[in-house]
């Protein structure tokens, strides 16, 4: 039966184990020197060798004769461990036997001393899913163990397993491996399987593997299946990838604004049966090698994938500036996650190229961001300056026109303007001149101070944005709550419910509506006060039907006057 790569090729030594000497060698130490811990915990990622560590160490220390540390695999008891036919040594699955009732199990029969080694060995596979009350009942045989017994522990995710459990063993972290030493590893198997694998395909399997070499097994055990050469477009067309060339000749489009020339390079790939997610990450994979290249141009370079020659990464890196490729790293980063949950990942994939050959179309703080280094660009290089908006090349007439739209988001009244015209002198029908109050200085808004006015309020109150607490806008733009009167010098503002006025007559809210109408009217200090109530010209409208009931009363007291005067026994006075 046809036996997998990566379980063919395991390591059955310390010296076989690729990428990973700071941990075998204080391995093979600890059995030479009969110096051995009673629980030890092997974490790091995928495919990194933790469990591999874990049967070579429970071979090595149960080894009749062992060879400087490493196991000698021709004896009866490394046989034996080997095939399964030892019980002394199991390994377990943390994810099945997770409950405390199999832990209590193990505890109990750990305490039996191991009838065909020196050694009994438990080998827990991710052990960080075992239940809390599993944990406890395994502290106390885990921190006084027998002398036979010996626990090996495994973990992908080191941060869900209790700190008591990691105070009692011996913590050993497993690197990823490096591309070149996985694609050395590749060549052997290849060459001891009989398959044809060039140097760049073994290459290409390497970067894929993300630094597991029993994913880079399984990728040239998948690829190999055919039985024909290896290669590295071979690679691409049965994973489903763009590859580098193609990769970078989407990314150059991009970065020359083409969407046009962006979508159909991705329907030609989606055509032949390129995975629009793959396509994705190959350029979040790209532009995370020119953003090292660009901000750490120095020590980066041993950071990079080195899957792109260095013409291409020069080339790209002149046209795309960090801003820019810090946004395309969110937008892509953001875009991944979101294909798993998509109903429609080819439309997904479109509108991201589209955001990213478009950064105006991004109104995130990245794709502002990069409009301004792109401008900032353009300028630097001589670029002519847009032109800005008519509103601020006209020339400023004699007395600006109150509809004048300002460019800033600053109202009307907050601007440095002359005084406004003067205006046609009326005879005001409201007030008299007061003869004990001396008149005030002309003022270029006295007429609207002195006159009832209220169709300024909705400019008013977007002039207090920033100035007033967001709560209290809501309640001001509403124009069924809150209407604002300016009269004789006094802002009055009439609200309909006692609650909106205690929201409103605060110390600091009616200070800056002050602050606000002295600005905008031109006098001293506005006073400012909070009525509930409807304004002046609603209430007198409201009073003229309340004399209709005494008229009313009048009349019917008239009748019942007639109806009495016929009676001369009826006196009325």
């Amino acid at each position: 039966m046809y036996q997998a790569l990566y379980r063919k090729w395991r390591p059955r030594t310390f010296d076989d184990v690729v990428g990973q000497s700071h941990i075998t060698d204080t391995l093979k130490q600890q059995v030479a020197g009969d110096r051995l811990s009673h629980a030890y915990l092997f974490t790091g990622t995928r495919g990194t060798g933790k469990t591999t560590c874990a049967k070579i160490l429970s071979r090595a220390v149960n080894c009749q004769a062992p060879v400087d540390g490493n196991p000698c695999n021709q004896c009866p008891a490394c046989l034996g461990i080997e095939n399964g036919s030892i019980l002394d040594v199991l390994e377990l699955d943390a994810a099945s036997n997770n409950g405390v009732d199999q832990v209590r199990a193990l505890r109990d029969e750990a305490v039996y001393t191991p009838a065909a080694v020196r050694k009994r060995v438990y080998i827990v596979d991710e052990v960080h899913m075992l239940s809390t009350p599993a944990f406890n009942a395994l502290l106390k045989i885990l921190e006084e163990p027998p002398a036979h017994l010996m626990f090996i522990l495994a973990t992908t995710e080191l941060h869900k397993v209790p700190a008591t459990i990691k105070s009692r063993c011996q913590q050993f972290s497993f690197k990823r491996i490096l591309p070149g030493q996985i694609a050395q590893r590749l060549g052997y198997v290849a060459q001891q399987e009989g398959i044809d694998l060039t140097r760049e395909g073994a290459a290409l399997l390497a970067r894929l593997a993300d630094g597991g070499l029993r994913d880079a097994l399984s990728l040239l055990d998948q690829c190999a299946g055919g039985g024909k050469r290896v290669d590295e477009q071979d690679i691409l067309d049965m994973l489903g990838l763009a590859g580098n060339l193609e990769t970078a000749k989407l990314m150059g489009l991009i970065a020359g604004h083409d969407t046009a020339g962006a979508l159909d390079t991705l329907a030609r790939l989606y055509g032949n049966g390129k995975d629009v997610g793959a396509v994705l990450e190959e350029l979040s994979s790209l532009a995370r090698d020119l953003l090292l290249r660009k901000t750490a141009p120095q020590g980066g370079a041993a950071l990079l994938t080195g899957g792109y020659d260095e013409a291409t990464m020069r080339t790209l890196g002149e046209q795309l500036t960090a801003p820019r490729l810090l946004q395309m790293l969110k937008l892509l980063q953001n875009a991944l996650p979101d294909l798993a949950r998509s109903t429609n990942r080819r439309t997904d994939a479109e509108l991201c190229l589209i955001r990213l050959s478009d950064e105006r179309l991004d109104d995130s703080f990245a794709g502002l961001a990069a409009r301004v280094a792109r401008l900032e660009e353009q300028l630097a290089g001589g670029a002519p300056v847009p032109a800005p908006v008519p509103a601020q090349t006209a020339p400023a007439p004699a007395a600006p026109a109150p509809q004048a739209v300002s460019v800033s988001d600053a109202p009307p009244w907050e601007e440095e303007r002359p005084p406004l015209p003067p205006e046609p002198e009326e005879e005001p029908s409201w007030t008299a001149p007061q003869p004990e109050r001396p008149a005030p200085p002309p003022a270029p808004a006295a007429p609207e101070a002195a006159a009832e006015n209220s169709a300024f309020w909705p400019s008013f109150v977007a002039g207090l944005r920033g100035k007033v607490p967001p709560s209290v806008l809501p309640y001001l733009n509403n124009s069924a709550k809150v209407a604002g009167v300016w009269k004789n010098g006094a802002l009055t503002l009439w609200v309909d419910t006692e609650f909106t006025r205690a929201m409103l007559n605060k110390p600091a809210i009616l200070q800056a509506l002050s602050q606000a109408a002295s600005t905008c009217f031109g006098v001293p200090e506005a006073r400012v006060s909070v009525v509930v109530g409807q304004p002046p010209a609603s209430q007198s409208t409201a009073q003229e039907p309340a004399a209709q009931p005494q008229a009313g009363v009048k009349d019917a007291l008239d009748e019942l006057l007639a109806f009495g005067a016929q009676f001369d026994n009826i006196k009325i006075q």
